[in-house]
């Protein structure tokens, strides 16, 4: 790791961490995150899965299950990774829906362009908080997925808001 000057301490320019995710893990999913961080930019790759709530499905669908693989960077306006900081990326989602009557699964994949920011909170040490919000649009893969005798729309935005806990070394 190399060191530089900051306000006349030493201040660590690499490091690197992982993250966990609040909202995944609500919904009965998981999140992790690792990532390497260097000045002002952080470098992260993602795998989570998201059990969306029936009521963020179209109507006439249920058990919408998302596993998502993603590749993050993020700018930081203030030195350390702490603080504002917005991120951009692509991730690619293996999901699978059924209609209300469950009769049959339907498998369906996208890619998405995320687009999003949030705060660093270093609370104790090397923990920290990180309010984040983020915007989804779906770049390529499947529109519109038969199930059943239905159509299921996948949606070209979804918004997403959560609080990660993390740590760095």
């Amino acid at each position: 790791m190399t060191y530089g000057q900051f306000n006349n301490q030493q201040v660590k320019e690499t490091t690197v961490g992982f993250e966990l995710d609040a909202l995944p893990y609500l919904t009965g999913g998981y999140y992790g995150s690792v990532w390497v961080g260097h000045n002002h930019f952080r470098y992260r790759v993602v795998v989570a899965n998201l059990e969306m709530p029936d009521f963020f499905v179209e109507d006439g669908f249920t058990n919408n299950e998302l596993q998502a693989y993603a590749v993050i960077v993020d700018y930081f306006f203030k030195p350390e990774l702490k603080g504002w900081w917005v991120g951009t990326g692509l991730e690619y989602w293996d999901s699978k829906i059924q209609t209300d009557a469950e009769l049959e699964t339907a498998d369906y994949n996208n890619t998405v362009f995320t687009l999003g920011g949030g705060y660093v909170w270093k609370f104790h040490k090397n923990f920290y908080l990180n309010p984040w919000a983020a915007a989804h649009l779906r770049v390529a893969g499947d529109k519109d997925v038969p199930v059943d005798s239905s159509i299921f729309e996948t949606p070209l935005f979804t918004p997403e808001i959560s609080l990660k806990l993390g740590w760095h070394f």
